[in-house]
């Protein structure tokens, strides 16, 4: 296996050894030569093709990339949902390519289909990008146009999956087998050129870059789809260098009519007096050759292997929705630079160009010099078990950021904390509830939120300050499965408090949340940033809390009825929520108190390395000894329906997410357990199958089938043969 054949594999591999092995027989008009790259036996319409796929590549990889965000930020879906319709889209991906396999070998030919449904491909990136503008509608226009977009995508990247790379082998001449070799080793590192690249960069121009005052997606969708555009605009530009086989049939329909009618024959002539068959498929022979019936036979032979195979699918597409979603809630900062959490989905194709070239060159020759027999069926298990460890590790981690989180409230529970602004220490007492036992002094750090049992949903709560031999009382109503600070202050000499409502989760996409006290006797104007304002009133009022990137907000300014001022906030960190309290303007500076009122992540996205080298090497071990393996067993001609069965184990995979997040919602680190007992559940029942599965090679069948006498003459004695030519 080349070094640049990476996973991609899973969605082209089949038509690499289809169009290199198994070229189109029959009656074909006479090709015309294209012309050669550099007098070498290259067609120049080759040039054409990989910049083709390099350009489709980082379309669908970048639009993919930030796909998960921009369901969660723009249109402030819940995890859940964002999950499902993420892999509700990427099975549809999968699903499609039967349809342009299907379109390309009865109707249109390869050339075509890929022209027409490129087409269809660039209109949804366009639809797609125009949804991701805030400006233009409500919410509602904004997901009409991106699902609308999302399914012409899906359309036109899964129906011209199958035909691409088919293409290409198709503009080698048959003598010429080492070159259109060597093409499927260059056509395979554009394809990882471009989801590499694509995956890294794409985040940036979501994150890094802003339009409409937030996150620009309409950016981030805006440069797949000219890049999409660009690689319509390249494959027309070569149309008179390629040359064109005409559609030939789908032997993918002739396979399901095959099997269709065997059912259907075996359902009608059910009675003890017909002679059995010796296999069910046998009972197509009155419509269908032996041949056809034979390599029918060793493909449902492998088709049956796919069975357990979605479920690894189920775990290693996660990697865009919930590995994403985990990286929001870690720190991103690695020194020299600020990673954005779909960036980490770059580390996968980088450890596939890797790990293939060690496994195939050491791993694997190590084993075999160990006298090891580690067969495919054995590396697949293996790659299973990989995965599953990845999502092992992953619900390890989930759990160690979960203790940063805020304390999930049940009904009748409340949180409560006391900010100290005053000079002296202060004794907080609240009726028939047992907290705060020692006084909060002055400006003091707030500890851990204090829970509140109340008999209801809210509650009208009794508090008595006591400070400096005075006691001073106070009702406020506190409602249920909400957070409180309760502010302490002196004015007009005088001890005073306010109850203010608190933020009760993690501020979202790793952003960090302020709000602003005025502890001042006149109001202030704030510009925390270039595009940030915030006005504050007097005497203790407070501010809404404000979503801002991960900085060193040092730049800031204060301007008061005297006059301006530098604001300095220092760090304000990734998923961290602040109180920040102007307490007084000295000089020529204003004087601040900041507290961490939720703290920040505190588990670095580097401990998500582990588990993205467990998965990828995984599926090296998976997903490429899987095809070779499929491959090896199954006739010339069934190549294409592999294909589709292979395709198909990564769309039920997907679904399986999909149905998970929607019909069984639970906590993300048991989801990632309840995944890794499936994968290795679904791993043993994979392992005994293939224990009892007996490799063969198909020529070796086929003769066995042609020397085989079935009498079948003998056997169609009664049958029921209505409607059926024999």
């Amino acid at each position: 296996m080349n070094a640049f054949q990476r996973n991609e594999s899973k969605e082209t591999l089949f038509t690499f050894i289809s169009a290199g092995d198994d070229p189109p027989k029959g009656d074909f008009p006479l090709q015309k030569k294209s012309p050669k790259l550099c007098g070498s036996n290259y067609p120049l319409s080759i040039a054409f093709i990989v910049v083709n796929e390099f350009c489709e590549r980082f379309s669908y990889y970048g639009m993919r990339a930030v796909l998960t965000l921009y369901f969660l930020s723009f249109f402030h879906w819940d995890e859940n949902l964002s999950t499902a319709v993420y892999h509700a889209f990427s099975a549809l991906c999968y699903f499609t390519p039967v349809i342009g396999a299907i379109m390309a070998d009865s109707w249109l030919g390869k050339y075509k289909t890929i022209i027409y449904l490129s087409i269809v491909y660039v209109v949804g990136h366009l639809v797609k990008s125009v949804g991701a503008i805030p400006s233009l509608g409500n919410q509602a226009v904004h997901v009409v146009l991106s699902m609308v977009g999302l399914f012409l995508i899906a359309l036109g990247t899964g129906g011209i999956k199958p035909c691409v790379s088919a293409f290409g082998g198709d503009q080698f001449e048959e003598e010429h087998t080492s070159e259109r070799s060597k093409f499927f080793s260059i056509f395979y590192l554009s394809i990882n050129a471009g989801s590499l690249i694509s995956t890294f960069v794409t985040p940036v121009l979501r994150g890094d870059v802003k339009c409409f005052g937030e996150d620009c997606y309409a950016l981030a969708f805006g440069v797949p789809a000219a890049l999409m555009v660009l690689a319509l605009v390249v494959f027309i530009a070569g149309s008179g260098l390629y040359r064109k086989t005409p559609p030939q049939g789908n032997v993918l329909l002739e396979v399901c009519k095959c099997i269709g009618f065997a059912i259907k024959n075996r359902l009608k002539n059910r009675s003890s007096e017909i002679p059995k068959r010796d296999h069910w498929l046998d009972w197509a022979s009155e419509k269908y050759s032996k041949q056809l019936i034979g390599e029918v036979k060793m493909v449902t032979r492998v088709l049956f292997l796919f069975i357990p195979l979605p479920m690894f699918w189920a775990l290693f597409d996660q990697q865009g929705s919930r590995w994403t979603l985990q990286a929001t809630k870690m720190n991103a900062d690695f020194g020299i630079y600020v990673l954005q959490p779909d960036q980490m989905q770059f580390l996968n194709p980088l450890l596939i160009l890797v790990f293939i070239p060690i496994f195939d060159l050491g791993l694997y020759p190590l084993i075999n010099m160990c006298k090891l027999n580690f067969t495919p069926i054995r590396k697949m298990a293996t790659g299973m078990i990989l995965a599953g460890l990845a999502f092992g590790l992953a619900a390890v981690i989930e759990v160690k950021i979960n203790e940063t989180d805020m304390p999930r409230l049940v009904p009748k529970e409340s949180l409560i904390r006391v900010l100290n602004l005053a000079k002296n220490p202060v004794q907080v007492t609240i009726q028939d509830k047992d907290l705060f036992q020692q006084p909060v002094e002055s400006f003091q750090n707030p500890a851990e939120y204090s829970k509140l049992i109340l008999n209801g949903e809210q509650q009208s709560l009794h508090f008595a300050l006591q400070h400096q031999g005075l006691t001073l009382a106070f009702n406020y109503t506190v409602k249920e499965k909400s957070v409180y600070s309760l502010i302490v202050f002196e004015a007009e000499g005088s001890l005073s408090s306010r109850l203010i409502t608190d933020l009760e989760a993690k501020p979202e996409n790793g952003l960090a949340a302020a709000r602003f006290i005025n502890g001042l006797s006149q109001d202030v104007n704030l510009t925390i940033d270039s595009k940030k304002f915030i006005a504050v009133q007097k005497n203790y009022s407070a501010s809404e809390y404000s979503l801002l990137e991960r900085d060193i907000y040092n730049n800031g300014k204060c301007i008061t009825e005297t006059g301006e001022f530098p604001l300095e906030l220092g760090l304000l960190d990734f998923g961290a929520s602040y109180t920040i309290v102007i307490t007084n303007i000295s000089g020529s500076a204003v004087e601040t108190w900041k507290s961490e009122d939720i703290k920040a992540n505190n588990v670095h996205m580097a401990w998500q390395l582990p588990q993205y080298l467990l998965i990828s090497a995984g599926e090296v071990m998976f997903s490429i000894t899987g095809l070779a393996f499929s491959y090896s067993q199954s006739p010339a001609s069934m190549k294409s329906v592999l294909q589709a069965g292979w395709l198909l184990t990564v769309a039920v995979g997907n679904t399986f997410v999909l149905i998970v997040a929607e019909a069984a919602p639970m906590a993300q680190w048991a989801e990632f357990v309840l995944f890794t007992v499936l994968l290795f559940a679904v791993c043993i029942i994979f392992s005994i199958m293939g224990y009892f599965y007996v490799s063969v090679d198909p020529e070796d069948l086929e003769e066995k089938e042609e020397k085989r006498d079935t009498s079948s003459r003998g056997n169609m004695i009664g049958l029921v043969t209505q409607k059926t030519k024999l």
